[in-house]
């Protein structure tokens, strides 16, 4: 199981929401290159950033922050938000990102994802089914920066582009997002009776070790984390799964000196929740964050 530090950007700002819900925002002091460069310092060999911006208004805004990342970085990219079309996927490629992540499009135009598949190929895209239970207790996808639920359940959707060969799914438990209260394991376990041989990733409420435990015991290929890393509960080293890293450093790359975040660059936590930079010493366990930015 390998494990995706998560990058979310808002205005050039490296941010966390609570629930996908954009009026509760966490704002960081990390540089965005700063802080990739610091996981890859740790041993990452993948890194999820998703265009916030982009994914609610479906304009690239943090492109150019993106191709900084994926072109100085020594880490395979796996980046989305605001692919509403193949020219937006493109902007992706070019930009150096590894694996562009369709989200909206692969509900509202799966033909449209269809036709990327068989032009770019099966790992060139994960695909984000990313989902809140309804009052049933259904899961239903959604879509538009999380803000429309659409009537497609998870389950439906996963085992549709399933049959068309695709092979990687990003899915998230919206609820669990950026609340640290741990991962809907129970989920991930369905999934992987569906779709057992699909790359399934895990998103959503990871808090600690005992999580990445536990969802590796279920089977999924890997999970993405952000929250968590960023306020200091646990660091990357000697958690990360699969091989070493195989993208060569290109030129000019790795920032200053190549290290990661500086002492200046500690998140805005709520007052006495405390942070560590993640390649430092671990602060004890930080409060949740409750309010508004």
């Amino acid at each position: 199981m390998l494990v995706y530090p998560a990058i979310d950007l808002r205005g050039g700002r490296v941010v966390r929401l609570q629930k996908g819900d954009y009026d509760l925002e966490q704002r960081y002091q990390f540089d965005p290159l700063a802080l990739a460069q610091s996981y890859a310092d740790a041993g990452a060999s993948w890194l999820h950033v998703v265009d916030l911006d982009g994914a609610r208004s479906g304009d690239s805004a943090n492109l150019a922050a993106i191709e900084a990342i994926a072109n100085k970085v020594s880490m395979q990219v796996q980046a989305g938000g605001g692919v509403r079309s193949e020219d937006d996927f493109k902007r992706f490629v070019d930009a150096g990102v590894s694996r562009v992540v369709v989200g909206s499009l692969a509900v509202r135009e799966p033909q449209v994802v269809d036709a990327l598949h068989w032009r770019y190929g099966a790992d060139s895209l994960t695909l984000a089914l990313d989902a809140r239970a309804d009052e049933s207790g259904v899961f239903r996808v959604a879509t538009a920066g999380w803000r429309t639920l659409e009537s497609a359940t998870l389950m439906d959707l996963l085992g549709s582009f399933i049959g068309k060969g695709f092979g990687h799914f990003l899915v998230t438990d919206i609820d669990r997002d950026g609340m640290l209260g741990g991962p809907n394991v129970e989920l991930y376990r369905a999934l992987r009776v569906l779709a057992p041989k699909a790359a399934i990733l895990a998103s959503g409420g990871v808090q600690g070790l005992a999580d990445l435990t536990a969802l590796r015991e279920v089977g999924v290929a890997g999970v993405v984390i952000g929250k968590a890393l960023l306020d200091g509960r646990f660091t990357l080293r000697g958690r990360l799964g699969g091989p070493a890293r195989k993208k060569q450093r290109k030129p000019g790359g790795g920032g200053r000196g190549g290290g990661g975040p500086s002492r200046r660059q500690r998140p805005i936590i709520p007052p006495g929740a405390g942070a560590a930079p993640i390649a430092g010493r671990p602060a004890p366990p930080p409060a949740a964050f409750t309010g508004h930015s």
